[in-house]
Order: C-alpha cells, then sequence, then structure tokens
C-alpha cells in the first residue's frame, strides 16, 4: 500500500471533501476519487457514503483516520535523516493572530527561512477559536495563537509569552491615570467574542469601571489604529513585539490585579511535523529576545 493513498485519506477527512482536499496533495479531484478507490479495494471495505451528492467518510472510514496518521507519522519518522544539525525540509502550514503576523511572525519565518532554504511556510491569519479548531482537524500544522480555557489533550501547548493588559491612548496623550483616562475618554471596544475583549471585560468588571463604550472593533489591529488617530482608549494585551503603529502609542500599566495573556504555539500531539513546530518556536523566542534586548 502506498502512503500517498493514506495522505489523501487523512487530507479529505482534514479539508472535508475530495475537490479541497485534491487542492492539498497537488492532484486532480478526480485523481483523489481514483485513489480511494484503489485504497477501498485494498481494504477490502468501503470507506465512503456515496449516496451524497459529495462522498462522505463512513464510519469505517472515520475509524481509519487515526490509524492512517500514526502510519503516515511512522512513515515520515522514518524518512528523516536524522542528526540534530540537519537542515529542516518540507511544508508547514501556520495560523497566526493578526497581532503576531504584523511583526513578530514575518521577522520570525524570515531568519528560520534564510537558515533552511529548503522550509516553505504558508501562514494563515485567524482569531484564536478558529485556528485552535483548524489545528485538532489537522487543516493547520500549528498556530500562534492566545491560550484557551480549555485545550484537548490530544493538543501540545507551549508558551513563549505572558502579555499584560494596559491602557493604550493616542501619542499625544499627556494623561498618565489610566482610570482617569477610562473615566474621561470614549471607549474602543475590542469585539466580545474573542480573547482580547472578554479579557478586558474581566478587568472592567473586576474593578467596577464603567465605561463609555463609543465604538466596537473585530480587529485588534483596527482598534489600535483608532486609538492611534484620538478616538479614544482601549484595554488590550500589551504585545511582545508590537509594530510600529501600536509601539508607538501611549501604553499605561493597570497595577494590581491585572489579567495577562498567554500567547504560545498550539500544535497536534500527534504531528509528523514536530521538528519544525519546535524549530520555528525556537525562532520565535530568539526573535523575542533580540527584540527586548534592542538588537
Amino acid at each position: 500500500m502506498s502512503i500517498t493513498l493514506l495522505k489523501t485519506l487523512v487530507a479529505i477527512s482534514e479539508q472535508g471533501s475530495f475537490r479541497a482536499a485534491a487542492d492539498r496533495v497537488c492532484v486532480s479531484p478526480a485523481a483523489v476519487g481514483q485513489q480511494m478507490r484503489q485504497l477501498e479495494d485494498l481494504l477490502g471495505k468501503d470507506l465512503f457514503d456515496r449516496s451524497r451528492q459529495l462522498p462522505q467518510l463512513n464510519p469505517v472510514g472515520k475509524a481509519m483516520i487515526p490509524k492512517a496518521r500514526d502510519i503516515i507519522h511512522a512513515y515520515d519518522t522514518l524518512m528523516k535523516r536524522g542528526g540534530a544539525d540537519e537542515e529542516m525540509n518540507g511544508e508547514l502550514t501556520l495560523g497566526a493572530l493578526p497581532s503576531m503576523i504584523r511583526r513578530l511572525i514575518p521577522s520570525s519565518v524570515k531568519m528560520l527561512v534564510a537558515a533552511n532554504p529548503g522550509l516553505h511556510i504558508r501562514v494563515i491569519p485567524g482569531e484564536a477559536h478558529d485556528l485552535q479548531e483548524q489545528v485538532e482537524r489537522g487543516a493547520l500544522d500549528a498556530a500562534v495563537v492566545s491560550k484557551s480555557s480549555e485545550i484537548d489533550p490530544s493538543l501540545n501547548w507551549q508558551s513563549f509569552a505572558e502579555e499584560e493588559l494596559v491602557l493604550i491612548a493616542s501619542p499625544e496623550t499627556t494623561e498618565k491615570d489610566p482610570y482617569k483616562l477610562l473615566g474621561s475618554q470614549p471607549f474602543i471596544r475590542h469585539a466580545r467574542w474573542t480573547t482580547v475583549g472578554q479579557l478586558a471585560d474581566e478587568w472592567l468588571a473586576r474593578h467596577k469601571i464603567n465605561i463609555h463604550a463609543s465604538m466596537e472593533m473585530e480587529s485588534l489591529d483596527n482598534l489600535t489604529s483608532m486609538v492611534a488617530h484620538g478616538l479614544g482608549v482601549s484595554v488590550v494585551p500589551n504585545i511582545c513585539m508590537p509594530d510600529p503603529i501600536f509601539e508607538n502609542l501611549v501604553k499605561l500599566p493597570l497595577g494590581e490585579g491585572n489579567i495577562s495573556r498567554n500567547v504560545g504555539v498550539l500544535s497536534r500531539a500527534d504531528s509528523p511535523k514536530t521538528r519544525l513546530v519546535d524549530g520555528l518556536l525556537q525562532q520565535i523566542n530568539s526573535t523575542i529576545s533580540d527584540y527586548r534586548s534592542g538588537l
């Protein structure tokens, strides 16, 4: 049995259709269908329910996925040439929060690819809950996200930064008391369904602070742009490696009883690309260290 057949089967499970899987494994949808017929013939059992317009994995097919992943992982491990100093090759599909893509991810990826020319990294932006779901089903190899309250045991979490909440205001702001600014300035709220919005609401509620919300933004980047233009203030994590707009804002600490956002790399515990994920994490830590050292 060819390992290609199992990789195509897993791609169908992760992508949801033959057509989407075809893009993932770089063949035509027709070729995907032929491969799955071949796999079913080899196994002597049907893996798909073809009574629908789009074939779907049946219970037997779904039960095959964990076994297929184990075989693929063992194969990829066997094919590694070994050696700690060996250059990293292959493709890593990485999800990331937009606030991380502004500076940290490009800086880290640039250095990692420069040291490993055979490595190709594809970056997908998204919010934490969406990216975690994509990691869980294998659509992403890893994601740079904020830590959720619940992480499934099948996932591997590696933290690289704790970002305390701060009050942000425009660069022209002279007031240094965050409580006075919250009481006198319009408040620009981050969308309540996001991790950042929930952290800010938790801090405001804990300190019984009433704010005058003037607008609500779904993107942290857009929110900071509004603050930079003097349209109000906000409470957000102090990004570990900020872009120039965020870096130029007035950032005021919130004192005792503060809340932090834990940021890290999320991947599947059974991922065959653990070495690539670990290499990325090492480069991220190095990039943050250089930034804090002024290098």
